[in-house]
C-alpha cells in the first residue's frame, strides 16, 4: 500500500520562514481564534512538516503570545492613526468608541477574549496581555488628559477612567460575540456612561463631528 508523499518545502533563509510562520499564526488567530494556533494547524497553513515549525518556534506558548502581541498591537496603531487625525480629545475619543464598538473589530475581540482565558496557563502569553492592556490605557489615558486639559472633559484620575472605559467596552464586545442584547447597540449604551464619567453634558459623544 502506497503512502502519500509530501511535497518537499521550498528552501528560505531563516528570516523568511520566521516570518512565514508567524504570518500563518497571525491568520489563524484571525480567522479561527488564539486557540487553533497549534502546531499543525501552522505546519499545515505554511505548507510544511510540524517538524520544521517546531526547530523555528520550539515553544508554542511564547508563538501564541507573540501572535496575540502582534494582532492587538497591530489594532492599536490603527486606531492610533485614525484617532490622531481628529482635532480634539472629545471627538478623538468619540471616534475611539465607534471603531471599537460598532462590530468591524470582532475577530480581534476574539482573540483578546481567548487570550484571557487562556493567558491562565500560558505565561508568555500572560505577560504580552498584561503589556498591551498597560499600552491601551495608556493611550486612552493620553485622550483623556488631553481633554482635562482643554477643559473638554472633568476627572481628577484619568488613569482609573481609562481602566473602567476599557473595561466596559471590553465586556460589551465579548458580550456582543454571543449576541446578548442588541449588539448594535454598544456604542449608545457606553456613550452616556463615559460622558459622565468625564463632567461632559449628555449628548456631547454622539454630537461629535468626524
Amino acid at each position: 500500500m502506497s503512502t502519500p508523499t509530501r511535497t518537499r518545502a521550498s528552501r528560505k533563509s531563516p528570516a523568511e520562514r520566521s516570518a512565514e510562520i508567524a504570518d500563518a499564526a497571525r491568520l489563524i488567530a484571525l480567522e479561527h481564534g488564539l486557540a487553533a494556533v497549534t502546531l499543525r494547524a501552522v505546519a499545515t497553513r505554511v505548507g510544511v512538516a510540524p517538524a520544521l515549525v517546531a526547530h523555528y518556534q520550539p515553544n508554542m506558548d511564547v508563538l501564541v503570545g507573540s501572535t496575540f502581541a502582534t494582532v492587538v498591537g497591530t489594532e492599536l496603531a490603527e486606531v492610533r492613526e485614525h484617532v490622531a487625525a481628529l482635532p480634539s480629545p472629545r471627538e478623538r475619543l468619540a471616534h475611539l468608541l465607534e471603531t471599537l464598538l460598532d462590530g468591524t473589530r470582532d475577530d480581534v475581540t476574539v482573540v483578546w477574549v481567548e487570550a484571557w482565558a487562556l493567558g491562565r496557563r500560558n505565561e508568555p502569553l500572560a505577560e504580552a496581555v498584561r503589556t498591551e492592556m498597560d499600552d491601551w490605557r495608556g493611550f486612552v489615558q493620553g485622550i483623556i488628559e488631553s481633554g482635562v486639559a482643554s477643559g473638554e472633559f472633568e476627572t481628577d484620575d484619568a488613569a482609573s477612567v481609562a481602566w473602567q472605559l476599557l473595561g466596559m467596552i471590553d465586556g460589551l464586545n465579548a458580550h456582543a460575540l454571543v449576541r446578548w442584547e442588541d449588539a448594535a447597540d454598544r456604542g449608545s449604551r457606553i456613550g452616556h456612561a463615559v460622558e459622565g464619567m468625564l463632567g461632559m453634558p449628555r449628548g456631547a459623544l454622539a454630537s461629535a463631528p468626524g
